[in-house]
């Protein structure tokens, strides 16, 4: 059995560790939660966002959201839009105070990211999102062979 400090859910939770202190002081100045942040980032990149998108593209859930949603709202950087084609839809946009903090996190936010990302080489941080990436979606180069090799 591979030991604790190589298990997979220990390396994911001491780079987190490592990278996530700098991202919640950043938040912490703003008054914005990890949560809100994640809501704010897709409706600030998204023409018009649903609850249900944003539920699915944040991996929060929807009763989660739905408090986050009224959290951001009382803060005044986010308003709930009934959509005029149908009715039954309701999308989240940003105010125009959401677009000023916008403006203001955006570039530190990159900042960050940039710190982080050359830590290592540009080749080493591709590798690293490529195999990210296939584990979030549980694709393998196992599983896509076993699935051509069916079709």
């Amino acid at each position: 059995m591979i030991s604790f400090d190589q298990s997979f859910p220990m390396i994911m939770s001491r780079a987190l560790d490592r990278v996530m202190p700098v991202y919640r002081e950043l938040f912490s100045r703003y008054e914005v939660t990890e949560q809100q942040w994640r809501v704010l980032r897709v409706i600030w990149t998204s023409k018009s966002v649903t609850s249900s998108e944003l539920s699915e593209r944040t991996l929060l859930s929807p009763p989660s959201l739905v408090s986050i949603i009224d959290r951001l709202e009382k803060k005044g950087l986010v308003s709930r839009v009934r959509s005029v084609e149908d009715r039954r839809q309701v999308y989240v946009v940003a105010t125009a105070m959401g677009r000023t903090l916008q403006q203001e996190m955006t570039p530190q936010v990159a900042e960050i990211h940039d710190r982080i990302a050359h830590s290592v080489s540009p080749e080493e941080w591709q590798t690293l999102q490529t195999i990210l990436d296939k584990i979030s979606t549980g694709e393998s180069e196992h599983e896509h062979e076993l699935m051509t090799e069916n079709n």
